[in-house]
């Protein structure tokens, strides 16, 4: 048997390894990691050898999934998950689902040392596209995973006109073996998740960690105004259809709705055409994020949006346009693995763990449809994430990696006891 490494070495290995990954990108003056790049190869390769270091057998998936199976007591069982993402947005922080990955892969390296058998397999996955960066389809990794693909999907192209189809053969994958990733409810007995909060609860409270409750419901638009054209100096104030002007109004609209409505809604791109300034914007394309606890907060926050661009056009001459490009409705955490999750930061010496939703989207989004799913959050300094200042503090890390390791524990433990009383005899 191994000697257990002390919690700080470890963390300060996690964090040096979330370094040697920020190497692995696309530009060399910021972290771009996309889907089916050669960059994500590189990190699977990486990857690869951490979890075979860790004492893991590994392979990559039909779906470009880098995957580590350490089995249980015996052959063959069921698998615990573990894991996170390692692609990114462009111009990312260096923790956002790679911590997660690294904090699965030293637990499950603990677990493999101590000689410990549990009564499942533990598998860590590393999931190849959570963000829908590449191909504006966010969770392809996770939903492949869970048997949720849609064949739709394989006409998607990125920036350069490459479809998803062509990405995965250029990647080495055949997309009719894609099935081979899909996983089945018998196989799986639920999957933890680690992350960076990606918002500011933890690090206003001063707090570690914490327990995520559900996460978000979400939706994605590509919007459009249409207006008419016209020359800036000719046209009369009065006379003008201005796609911008009702555009920019439906923007602060939805800001102001999204208060109402105790929503998050956000229009991340915007870009008018024809785009000459001395031209009056005749046709102007937008994006609308829209997350809530709830999806009925979500969807009649939508509805409200709708009828305010309706009159708006009214008002000003205009045509709407939506389209829905995304959507994933609010999934609840399971209440044994969030119990799992408790005992684990309590572990830790937090005698009353904090609780709450996810604002941001994960995979376990995804994993929810074929098994349970549980989720750590740990503090990122100012609730900084999708940005180069993205920042951790490494006894977090450390904490984390305890609170993980004994939540592992702690769903062996309900496990084992629900073996036992589903073999007990019925009482007369």
């Amino acid at each position: 048997m191994t000697m257990p490494v002390p919690t700080t070495t470890e963390a300060a290995l996690i964090m040096e390894r979330c370094d040697e990954l920020a190497t692995l990108s696309r530009s060399a003056e910021h972290l771009e990691r996309v889907h089916l790049s050669p960059e994500h190869a590189a990190a699977n390769a990486v990857v690869a050898g951490w979890m075979t270091e860790a004492g893991l057998s590994s392979w990559q998936d039909a779906a470009g999934n880098q995957c580590g199976r350490l089995e249980g007591a015996t052959p063959g069982l069921p698998a615990l998950l573990l894991g996170s993402h390692i692609d990114t947005v462009p111009d990312a922080g260096r923790y956002d689902g790679m911590l997660g990955v690294l904090v699965a892969i030293a637990v499950a390296a603990r677990i493999a040392g101590s000689g410990r058998a549990l009564p499942f397999a533990l598998e860590v996955v590393a999931f190849s596209d959570e963000e829908g960066t590449r191909f504006g389809t966010a969770l392809l990794g996770s939903r492949a995973l869970a048997g949720t693909w849609d064949e739709a999907w394989w006409e998607l192209t990125d920036s350069h006109g490459i479809s998803l189809f062509e990405a995965f053969q250029d990647f080495g994958l055949d997309p009719a073996r894609l099935p081979g990733a899909f996983r089945r409810p018998e196989q799986l007995v639920g999957y933890l998740e680690a992350h960076i909060e990606q918002g500011r609860v933890l690090d206003d409270t001063d707090r570690a960690l914490a327990v995520v409750t559900s996460i978000a419901g979400a939706r994605r638009f590509s919007l459009e105004m249409t207006g008419m054209a016209g020359h800036a100096g000719g046209t009369p104030i009065e006379l003008r259809r201005d796609a911008l002007v009702g555009a920019s109004e439906l923007v602060l609209a939805v800001e102001a709705l999204s208060k109402a409505h105790g929503t998050i809604g956000t229009v991340g791109r915007l870009e008018a055409f024809p785009g000459g300034v001395n031209v009056i914007p005749g046709r102007v394309e937008f994006s609308l994020d829209l997350r809530a606890e709830t999806d009925e907060a979500r969807d009649g926050c939508w509805e409200q949006i709708e009828r305010t661009a309706a009159e708006i056009c009214s008002r000003r001459g205009l045509s709407f346009e939506a389209t829905e490009i995304y959507r994933a409705d609010a999934v609840r955490c399971g209440l044994g693995l969030r119990r799992a999750i408790g005992a684990g930061i309590r572990s830790t010496g937090d005698g009353d763990p904090l609780a709450f939703y996810s604002r941001a989207g994960h995979d376990g989004v995804a994993v929810s449809a074929v098994t349970e799913f549980g989720m750590l959050f740990i503090r990122c300094a100012a609730g900084v994430s999708h940005h180069p200042d993205e920042s951790v503090r490494e006894d977090d890390v450390a904490a984390a990696l305890d609170a993980f390791e004994a939540a592992v524990v702690e769903v062996a433990a309900q496990h084992v006891a629900l073996q036992h009383a589903a073999a007990a005899p019925a009482t007369p």
